[in-house]
């Protein structure tokens, strides 16, 4: 619980500090490059090498494509149901089979669940939801979108394989053979706690209230997919296959993050409902921390 008040009061640090002249605007992107550049990376270094590898740890890695299915089936067929707009099936398409797993889900997990539950995020997240957001994300851009940002093979390819979040990971697996020195392991630990409070501090500077009535039912109908049913469906699956443990409970945990950031930029871009975009990443991330302790209750 300590752990979870350390990262609202940080969050609200974040609001607080966007209202402060001497931050200027880009100071959550610069926030949030760090992180991707050095604090994440400096985590999984960390902490994959710490992983007892078992039948279950499929399950972080194979949850997230699970539920990128069920959600934009989900979604397509509400689609079809209630005569959305392109856009705004674009834009649902995106953002709700993708959950904000590694900035807001990492802190969230070791919120709960404590440090050793953190490999199990990383694993879901990078073997999960940035490799959807990569292929998953381009193909709803290409089919979807109306920018000038679609992007090519190429582009995806890159984007895959220089991502330093995933090179890291790709190198703690090599390095998992080896001891590491203590000096190494001190510096990736000092590194890697800037992660928590750099996140949460970016997410309260960035974060958006704004609310266009037009979009409330559109709103209502995505969040009710990405924050209620798809955990449940994913606890019930699990349930009836009999899975069970921590990386079980923190792949479910997992399932229940607000929509990505990322997307949300890449819907923005694309121009798919800009409006629908914002509010359900801005309300998404403020309903989620109703949503995860209640989630969490139901998995222990």
């Amino acid at each position: 619980m300590e752990n979870f008040v350390v990262t609202i009061t940080c969050l609200l640090v974040g609001m607080i500090i966007k209202r402060l002249p001497a931050f200027p605007a880009e100071t959550g992107k610069v926030l949030n490059l760090f992180v991707i550049y050095i604090s994440l990376p400096a985590l999984v270094l960390l902490k994959i090498p710490e992983l007892t590898f078992s039948r279950n740890l499929l399950v972080p890695v194979l949850m997230p494509w699970g539920m990128l299915l069920f959600s934009s089936a989900l979604v397509l067929i509400l689609s079809r149901l209630l005569q959305w707009e392109r856009a705004t099936t674009g834009c649902l398409l995106l953002l709700i089979p993708l959950g904000n797993t590694s900035f807001l889900g990492i802190p969230m997990v070791q919120a709960f669940f404590g440090e050793q539950a953190v490999p199990y995020a990383l694993l879901y997240d990078q073997l999960g939801s940035f490799l959807a957001l990569a292929s998953y994300g381009s193909l709803i851009l290409a089919l979807y979108g109306s920018g000038d940002s679609r992007p090519t093979l190429k582009h995806v390819v890159q984007k895959v394989l220089f991502f330093p979040p995933l090179l890291a990971l790709v190198l703690a697996f090599i390095l998992r053979a080896f001891p590491a020195p203590p000096l190494a392991v001190n510096l990736l630990t000092i590194v890697s706690a800037t992660l928590v409070p750099l996140v949460m501090i970016a997410v309260g500077f960035q974060l958006t209230l704004q609310l266009d009535k037009k979009v409330v039912s559109q709103l209502s109908v995505g969040l009710s997919i990405k924050l209620i049913a798809a955990p449940l469906a994913a606890l019930l699956v699990c349930k009836i296959v009999g899975l069970e443990g921590e990386a079980v409970q923190v792949a479910i945990f997992e399932a229940g993050m607000p929509p990505m950031v990322s997307a949300g930029a890449m819907a923005i871009s694309a121009n798919l409902s800009p409006t629908l975009t914002a509010a359900l990443v801005g309300i998404g991330i403020v309903l989620s921390f109703a949503t995860l302790p209640l989630l969490y209750q139901l998995l222990v």
